[in-house]
């Protein structure tokens, strides 16, 4: 009895190490990928944390980090001079050496050493370089910068090929994405200006732009969304990047972006009017225009002459009043004219 009772509590305590060895491994893969700035990184290659101690979902980004701001080079610092051996003869680090080595070659001015770039981004766990640990301060054997780099199966030439795959790799990324982008681009671009010319055309024969069905089963969708049915059916562009080819929530096809379109196009005549008015003189015609709420309106009309000594009539808006009293219109005028950037000094009567 108490020998099953033993191995039941065993098995309680191996299930127990199991769960909680589970719940380390689970928040260490869990754990959170930080924000990469090269800016915030440290430069000195001698203060720098070893790749390895950072998390492994993190280490790709730190490297492109680095690779992006490149080598720590300082070619301006005054570099230190040292003795080596018994010979009087004092030798420093010579930054023509970045020159020779302008990819990889950094120097530390903590520690007075030179270290491996591409070696302290892919070296393993444990290997031994003195370019990556405790830096290469030789100064008087400069050969060893070709020793470092050695045949093209070098420890240094593959870690130099693992740095140039992963920059392509992010590359390549960027390129299809920027392909993605510039197609993108295009397509709204070809889907905007059919819109565009549906909503010039039905405002200039003065159409509705809405029918009462304008779900995709109606036999009738109405003047807008029947009009641009007919140019993609007789442009192939057009048919490419429209309605079931068009990104569902960028179709452009909308009664707001209907409205939006609309709005524009008045906004450009307006200011194509005020252009042709310049700073001539000007009178203007005022009638009421109640909308279907029975609301008070105040539709302006600008009368002008222009440079060929013609007398010009434009409609130039709408203003909502709350009533239809002198000093109501005054206030919904001086509020169009200061819009438009016209000066009631130039109002005049009998034009």
């Amino acid at each position: 009895m108490s020998l099953d009772k033993y191995f039941k509590r065993k098995c309680l305590e191996d299930e127990e190490s199991i769960k909680a060895s589970s719940h380390v491994t689970q928040s260490s893969s869990k754990k959170s990928h930080i924000e990469i700035n090269p800016d915030t990184l440290l430069a000195d290659p001698g203060l720098r944390r070893p790749i390895y101690e950072y998390h492994i979902n993190d280490r790709d980004a730190i490297r492109r980090a680095y690779l992006q701001k490149g080598p720590c080079q300082p070619s301006h610092y005054d570099f230190p001079q040292k003795q080596f051996g018994n010979i009087s003869t004092l030798r420093r680090f010579n930054s023509a050496w970045f020159g020779a080595y302008p990819t990889w070659l950094e120097y530390s001015i903590a520690k007075d050493a030179a270290f491996c770039l591409y070696c302290y981004l892919f070296k393993l766990k444990g290997g031994v370089d003195s370019f990556v640990g405790d830096g290469f301060s030789n100064w008087k054997k400069r050969e060893r910068f070709d020793l470092h780099i050695g045949k093209s199966n070098s420890s240094h030439n593959a870690a130099r090929i693992k740095c140039e795959n992963l920059m392509n790799e992010k590359q390549s990324i960027m390129s299809l994405l920027s392909e993605q982008t510039v197609k993108s681009q295009s397509d709204y671009r070809t889907r905007l200006n059919a819109s565009i010319e549906c909503a010039r055309f039905l405002l200039h024969q003065g159409l509705p732009f809405r029918g009462h069905d304008e779900c995709e089963c109606s036999s009738n969708q109405g003047n807008y969304l029947e009009l641009l049915h007919f140019l993609s059916r007789n442009n192939e562009a057009i048919k490419r990047v429209t309605f079931s080819e068009a990104p569902k929530h960028n179709k452009l096809t909308s009664p707001d972006i209907q409205k939006d379109i609309t709005q524009a196009t008045a906004e450009e005549i307006t200011n194509v009017i005020i252009k042709d008015l310049g700073e001539s003189l000007f009178s203007i015609l005022i009638d009421e225009s109640r909308d279907i709420s029975i609301k008070e309106q105040m539709a302006v009309v600008i009368r002008y002459v222009d440079n060929n000594g013609h007398i010009i009539e434009r409609f130039l808006g709408i203003q909502h009043v709350s009533d239809t009293t002198a000093s109501s219109l005054k206030t919904a005028i001086e509020a169009l004219f200061s819009k438009h950037g016209l000066s009631i000094s130039r109002l005049r009567s009998g034009i």
